[in-house]
């Protein structure tokens, strides 16, 4: 079933221009609860946190430039059809110029594991839509929603996760970051929390 994905968009867009999306609570607003303010040394860090997100919302905005491009089997391009890991692969490529693998089943051992509660905009979600696991792929927008090309006939589109039929064949997802920049990520991420908590102890 086709959602309305203008709504989904705004609701996308609304969620992931915050760093709550990678810290959770932990962050300036929990500070503010407390009574306390994070300390002004974290303002660089908190700039990298923000960067590593807007990293994140490239990979799901490129892909929703694709909605309603036709399903090709085998297919790398918008233009001429394109199939569920050759969109995973065109997004990656022109959002982050990075090249992923061909097929599905590969792309489910790149990148880091992730589990359904830790999704994130950009994270890859996979599936068993041919009796065999990592059948399918796509990627995930935010609010359980996710984007592929779904099969012959149809078009690139938006689902719901919850959906009985995506909710059966969940296989795991996945989160692709280079090495240089998660290690970054990580580093950065325990500033701001190492502030929060000078921060609140004083």
């Amino acid at each position: 079933m086709a959602l309305g994905w203008h709504s989904v968009f705004r609701r996308f867009c609304a969620s992931a221009a915050t760093a709550a999306l990678l810290l959770g609570s932990t962050g300036p607003a929990l500070a503010q609860k407390a009574g306390t303010s994070v300390s002004d040394t974290s303002a660089p860090a908190m700039e990298q946190i923000h960067h590593f997100t807007h990293r994140a919302t490239e990979l799901a905005m490129t892909a929703m430039t694709l909605i309603g491009a036709h399903y090709k089997y085998g297919g790398n391009s918008p233009e001429t059809g394109i199939d569920c890991s050759g969109l995973v692969r065109y997004v990656f490529k022109e959002a982050w110029g990075t090249t992923l693998p061909r097929t599905s089943l590969e792309l489910s051992r790149v990148g880091q594991s992730v589990g359904r509660d830790e999704l994130q905009p950009g994270d890859l979600v996979f599936y068993n839509t041919m009796r065999r696991n990592y059948s399918h792929v796509g990627i995930y927008l935010g609010d359980n929603k996710f984007i592929h090309a779904p099969s012959t006939g149809k078009t690139v589109r938006i689902d719901n996760m919850e959906l009985k039929y995506w909710k059966t064949r969940f296989n795991g997802a996945r989160r692709i970051t280079s090495p240089g920049e998660k290690q970054r990520f990580d580093a950065e991420k325990e500033k701001i929390l190492q502030a929060f908590r000078d921060d609140a102890g004083e």
